[in-house]
């Protein structure tokens, strides 16, 4: 009963190990099987390489790995085993080959965000029964009576080992017989990995074999290459790749290409030289030219000066991917002579982007312009609109500490600049407008003071406790001011009546420009250098001028420079514009031409509409009320 419990344990966990690894076998980009194959003979040491931690697969530089090594046959891991099996994450190495060790073996590499796949062939033969050498054997020419040089074909195995800093020696075997190191018949040369004949004869033909013995593991063992050589009067030197010259290739998606591989090979006959192209280490074999990658047979030219041979091999895409860019194709040209390589880089060709880059840059350009006219013509709608749609955006000016919206000054009665009409806009029109309609709290020193009230401290304490400023005034509000202050310095002892009828010192006063005239002691006066200091001084309160009449340029000059720099640098909400319905409305930045100031009085008497121009851009300057309202368009509309 125990044993049967188990059995179904460890059936359960083989079909889980099956199951996840087929899962991971589809999540992963599979490179197949590798052209290359591994050959050894049972008592040999062999090593499998996966070709997966390449540049061209991932940057593996930067990028955590890890590999596992899975046996084709059984589905299991591979993994270390002492004697006879060593995982060293890209590399497989069997320390001791048995026949029950061929077959294929499979690679899959993780990265935090990807899985490739790849399998690897070791074949395992017996050796040819009367032989010293192995049965699968490379072909390599010596050129008769001429100094010629074999290769040892484990030139893998010298990096892999020297990779980890593990020594090895190598000895060559002529047949069965070992071959000494002779000046004048055998050297040796880069540590034994190459052997020259001094004079080729032909007699030195036959099999040449070359071990690498070294130990690993804990194991010391050998692995053994052999050379078929044939001499003849035949000889070729090491090929020259010329094209591709590891050059940047620049095509169109989507249209098919073609590249050609030329390698020359000099010297004398036919040389034994295989040309080939390689796309992320799989080889390109596929000659039919139907199929999307293709390569076409290898041609050849002889030519004769300088004397060599011409290899030709073309690499065709009928229609080029995503996948097919960015990515190196390598031609490699094999031979006992060497494998030079040369590649090319496949970038799509870059589009025609000047007309599009004109047709976006002009319509951005004229987007930018159409938004900032129309924001130009149209701000305070816009502003208005918003601040009604998204009142909650902005901050409670309840919690700032003061009292009223704005504090309001107009030319109070018996002074240069005031008239009935001035008095019925500041405490009739402009309070219904405002208070009434739109809910703002406003200061209006000539219906809001107490009675008996200190001037000067009630000013002060006002304004300090205002957000705003509304500054009124008419062409003659300081033009007669200041003739007033010339005439009156002539006489430093005149004496005034106060507004109670008691008798008071003139006193002198600061003006508006900073010049030190003497004015005539009044609550406008003194509402207007108090605010003009906070706003052109300490910047604490913003001051909003506001034009019942319209202003000549001779007018405007005897206007005191702090307001005249106010008017330029903000402009001023301009209620004789609200009757020019033709006209397009702006900020009064500028007066117009020189035009007597003969207003009518009908230029103080606006529409009480809020929705009228005026009444918008006076209540754009107005603080944010952050508590949501109905606004009068909405009741005129209504009404309406």
């Amino acid at each position: 009963m125990g044993s049967s419990s188990t059995l179904e344990r460890l059936l359960f966990l083989l079909c889980l190990s099956e199951i996840c690894s087929g899962t991971a076998e589809e999540n992963c980009t599979n490179y197949n099987l590798q052209f290359e194959r591994a050959f050894s003979v049972p008592g040999d040491m062999i090593m499998l390489n996966s070709t997966l931690v390449s540049p061209d697969v991932f940057n593996f530089s930067t990028v955590p790995y890890n590999i596992t090594w899975y046996n084709s046959k059984t589905g299991r891991e591979m993994s270390n085993q002492t004697g006879r099996i060593l995982v060293l994450q890209e590399t497989l190495w069997f320390l001791n080959v048995t026949l029950d060790d061929d077959g294929e073996y499979k690679t899959i590499l993780r990265t935090p965000s990807q899985c490739y796949m790849q399998s690897t062939k070791l074949v395992v033969d017996l050796p040819d029964p009367g032989e010293c050498g192995r049965p699968r054997k490379a072909n390599q020419q010596l050129t008769n009576r001429a100094a010629d040089t074999l290769n040892c074909p484990l030139h893998c195995y010298f990096e892999k080992l020297a990779s980890y800093n593990i020594a090895s020696t190598i000895k060559w075997y002529r047949g069965c017989d070992p071959v000494e190191n002779h000046s004048d018949r055998y050297v040796f040369r880069d540590k034994r990995t190459k052997m020259t004949i001094g004079k080729v004869e032909s007699g030195d033909g036959g099999l040449y074999t070359c071990r690498l013995t070294f130990t690993l593991g804990g194991v010391t063992g050998s692995v053994s290459e052999t050379i078929d050589v044939a001499v003849t009067d035949k000889f070729f030197l090491a090929p020259r790749v010329h094209e591709p010259a590891n050059e940047i290739v620049k095509a169109e998606m989507g249209s098919n290409f073609s590249k050609r591989c030329q390698v020359f090979v000099p010297g004398s006959g036919i040389p034994f030289v295989d040309v080939m192209w390689v796309v992320k280490d799989n080889f390109i074999l596929e000659t039919n030219a139907s199929k999307r990658i293709s390569t076409s047979t290898q041609r050849m030219r002889i030519q004769d000066s300088p004397k060599g041979v011409w290899l030709e091999r073309l690499l065709r895409v009928s229609e080029l991917r995503e996948e097919d860019f960015n990515i190196n194709y390598t031609c490699i040209a094999y031979s006992s002579r060497g494998s030079p390589s040369g590649y090319f880089t496949l970038i799509p060709t870059e589009p025609n982007i000047i007309l599009p880059i004109g047709i976006v840059l002009g319509g951005v350009t004229f987007l930018f312009i159409l938004t900032v006219s129309i924001y130009y013509i149209f701000r305070i709608e816009i502003v208005l609109w918003f601040r009604r749609a998204f009142p909650l955006l902005y901050a409670n000016k309840d919690l700032d500490g003061k009292l009223y919206d704005a504090y309001v000054a107009y030319p109070e009665p018996y002074t240069s600049g005031f008239s009935k009409k001035v008095e019925k806009f500041a405490l009739h029109e402009l309070p219904q407008v405002l208070e009434k309609d739109c809910d703002y709290k406003l200061y209006i020193a000539g219906r809001d003071c107490l009675p008996g009230q200190a001037i000067v401290d009630s000013m002060e304490e006002n304004i300090q406790a205002s957000r705003r400023f509304l500054l009124l005034y008419t062409a003659s509000t300081f033009t007669s001011r200041r003739h007033t202050s010339s005439s009156s310095s002539s006489n430093n002892n005149n004496v005034s009546k106060s507004s109670d009828g008691s008798d008071k010192d003139q006193s002198r006063a600061t003006s508006l420009d900073g010049s030190d005239k003497v004015y005539p002691d009044t609550r406008h006066q003194l509402e207007c250098v108090a605010a003009m200091h906070r706003a052109l001084m300490d910047g604490s309160l913003k001051v909003v001028l506001v034009e019942l009449e319209e202003i000549t340029p001779a007018q405007l000059a005897l206007f005191p420079a702090s307001v005249r720099h106010l008017r330029k640098k903000q402009g001023a909400v301009c209620l004789w514009k609200n009757h020019k319905t033709k006209q397009r409305w702006r900020t009064c930045m500028t007066t117009r031409g020189d035009v007597e100031s003969g207003s009518n009085d009908s230029q103080l008497s606006p529409s009480l509409s809020p929705s009228s121009r005026f009444w918008k851009e006076v209540r754009y300057h107005m603080p944010v009320r952050r508590k949501k309202i109905t606004y009068p368009e909405k009741i005129a509309l209504l009404n309406s």
